[in-house]
């Protein structure tokens, strides 16, 4: 029994000293507060990213290159029968392309586009208007012939003399 109680109090004793460890009590189990010290800086004039300079050519190509793949993309969503949605993102982005290709051009040039441009946006009111898909093969060869005269009239062999 006398070891018992020796063991207890030895016991108790070495949780007390544990539980008090190297700090008082007190701070030992009170939450230590958040210190936000760091400033956070404002930013009062934002500048806009220029981006990597290029050139007239590489700009033309590079629009040339996303019309094309936009130009695809439409395509694909038309013999897909993919949502209205889709396709008229894809006309969208594929007329934004063509837009910008011509506006790389000298002011003479540029009159060259505006058929093409027309009947990509002709092509986008028809698509619009076709909420169920009933027209998708009609909008599909008028897309497929607007593909065909822009790749003929307008690659950069061909357009290389009228960049600004």
């Amino acid at each position: 029994m006398r070891i018992r109680k020796a063991f207890c109090i030895l016991l108790s004793g070495f949780l007390l000293l544990s539980l008090a460890g190297c700090e008082s009590f007190a701070r030992k189990f009170t939450r230590k507060s958040k210190k936000t010290d760091q400033a956070v800086e404002m930013v009062l004039a934002p500048e806009e990213y220029k981006g990597p300079n290029m050139t007239k050519e590489e700009l033309y190509r590079q629009y040339f290159l996303y019309w094309k793949a936009w130009q695809d993309e439409l395509i694909n969503a038309l013999v897909q029968k993919a949502s209205l949605k889709k396709k008229i993102d894809c006309a969208q982005e594929a007329l934004k392309n063509l837009v910008n290709m011509k506006t790389q051009l000298v002011p003479e040039a540029q009159k060259n586009f505006d058929p093409s441009i027309a009947r990509l946006n002709d092509l986008l009111v028809s698509i619009k208007g076709d909420i169920y898909g009933s027209n998708d093969v009609g909008n599909y060869r008028a897309a497929e012939q607007i593909k065909a005269n822009i790749q003929r009239d307008f690659i950069y062999p061909k357009i290389r003399n009228y960049l600004k």
